[in-house]
């Protein structure tokens, strides 16, 4: 049976180390849960951080950040470039047994972590993120989005060995809320990204490189353009179509 091991994880952080070449994730989870949370003076926990950046955007907002991962491969990118900035650090250990005390975090939350576990190994991950948290605290879960033809291609290649992760699955938002409900928390809010640059260019980008041709890692858009695809983006928020089209969704749920 397929998995995703910390094999691969060690392996494709190493191929990794230059996070110019890793595409972000913009500030998505600061924004969706700055609506939620008041960041100033929170103490917040990522698990499995894997650059950190999704912490580093929340690093001049007053929380208190906590970024934990079990490959020591992103543990170094993580320590190479914490921004200079108190109240942040990146700590080694296992999801499963979080190394903490119950009741530690005012918000809790991971990115591209929960799709790769099957559905008890999930569970625990979860309950292990719900014992950390404070009573009233936050649990971000952010994973890929089931209706997109991101999940096609990556089944392909699962099916040929060939997904950089080793194994992966996807969720749609309502399926994720009544996961995190059967934990005891209620959904407070959710949300949906669109993928930016585009699949396309994201495989367009990959072919010209594997023929020595390095293309920029994001297209350079006239200034008009990015105006209004913004403004599209931002008016869709929250709406159904948004939420089961885009390519990541995340579900804020309440302890």
């Amino acid at each position: 049976m397929k998995e995703s091991t910390k094999q691969n994880w060690d392996d494709f952080w190493d191929q990794k180390a230059d996070t110019k070449e890793v595409y972000a994730n913009t500030d998505r989870i600061r924004r969706n849960l700055a609506r939620n949370l008041p960041l100033d003076g929170a103490r917040i926990l990522e698990v499995g951080a894997g650059t950190g950046r999704d912490s580093f955007y929340m690093s001049k907002d007053g929380a208190s950040l906590v970024l934990l991962d079990y490959s020591m491969n992103s543990l170094k990118i993580i320590r190479n470039n914490l921004p200079d900035t108190d109240g942040i650090g990146a700590v080694g250990g296992d999801a499963f047994a979080l190394p903490f005390p119950d009741n530690s975090f005012d918000a809790v939350f991971h990115q591209g972590l929960l799709e790769h576990f099957r559905h008890d190994d999930a569970l625990n991950l979860l309950k292990e993120n719900v014992r950390v948290l404070k009573p009233g605290g936050l649990l971000v879960v952010d994973v890929p989005q089931r209706w997109h033809i991101y999940t096609v291609i990556k089944h392909v290649l699962i099916a040929m060995n060939a997904w950089f992760a080793g194994w992966e699955r996807e969720f749609s938002v309502s399926e994720l809320r009544n996961l995190l409900k059967t934990l005891g928390l209620q959904p407070v809010d959710a949300y949906g990204e669109w993928m930016y640059p585009s699949l396309f260019y994201r495989t367009f980008r990959e072919a010209f490189y594997k023929l020595g041709v390095k293309l920029p890692l994001y297209p350079r858009l006239l200034p008009p353009v990015s105006r209004m695809r913004e403004k599209i983006r931002n008016g869709l928020d929250g709406t159904a179509l948004k939420l089961n089209t885009s390519l990541s969704i995340g579900v804020i749920a309440r302890k």
